[in-house]
């Protein structure tokens, strides 16, 4: 009886462990995923800076050639 209770008490506190560890594995890289944010950002702002005027070039065209 009491080796039955052992072992259900061990294999409570082996799942409780393992769900901790597993909490704490999920919550990632929060640096990491700042700086991919960042550079995304920058990206979009230099080829914004770069192919803006001929980006609203093409929308007006093509808005033009839609509306009549």
């Amino acid at each position: 009886m009491k080796t039955q209770r052992r072992q259900r008490t061990l294999s409570i506190r082996t799942a409780a462990v393992r769900l901790l560890n597993k909490k704490r594995n999920e919550q990632g890289d929060v640096p990491g995923w700042v700086m991919i944010t960042l550079m995304s950002a920058g990206i979009v702002t230099a080829l914004t800076a770069i192919a803006g005027p001929r980006l609203s070039t093409m929308l007006d065209a093509a808005l033009a050639s839609v509306g009549g």
